[in-house]
């Protein structure tokens, strides 16, 4: 699956990307708000990561990339979380701060709505308020909750908040 936004092309992750998504997220500042990545971030488990397939439809992994270029500015998706469907992503140090979350998000907010979702589950860590800065921008609402989820790359778990977004509000609507 293939998405198109005024800068961006969201496509799938292809084997043969292993090279650049390691030079995108094999910095520790990317990696310790990330749930799932190791810290440190070898060519291995970027080569895995790259060849993981695609377990649910529903749920699509992205590469976000510079629609003009190609270039490789981090990673977008959909998981299954506890039953939720979560959205996550990383962007590459190089890009933070231009909104290529929230430009990435939205769009991945309308591929979930296309394929029939009604809700989305998303958290940062506590010591992220980026990230939540983002997910607001994208309407979730925080839920009040705060819970310690497992962060591979810190070693540990850590605090995170979490936020939830009805995409059949009218709230939704607008952010879309």
């Amino acid at each position: 699956m293939f998405h198109r936004t005024q800068r961006l092309l969201l496509r799938p992750i292809w084997p043969e990307d292993w090279k650049i998504i390691l030079g995108g997220i094999a910095d520790e500042g990317v990696v310790r708000n990330l749930a799932r990545a190791p810290w440190p971030y070898t060519a291995e488990d970027a080569q895995a990561f790259a060849k993981l397939p695609v377990s649910n439809p529903r749920c699509p992994r992205f590469l976000i990339t510079r629609a003009r270029d190609g270039a490789l500015l981090g990673c977008i998706g959909l998981d299954e979380k506890d039953g939720l469907v979560e959205l996550g992503y990383w962007i590459a140090r190089p890009f933070w701060g231009q909104g290529i979350a929230t430009e990435a998000g939205q769009a991945v907010i309308d591929v979930a709505r296309m394929i029939g979702h009604t809700h989305l589950c998303a958290g940062h860590f506590v010591d992220n308020p980026a990230s939540g800065k983002v997910l607001r921008k994208l309407g979730f609402q925080p839920t009040g909750a705060t819970t310690f989820r497992h962060s591979c790359g810190r070693g540990m778990k850590a605090p995170a908040h979490e936020y939830t977004l009805d995409l059949s509000t009218a709230e939704a609507m607008r952010a879309a």
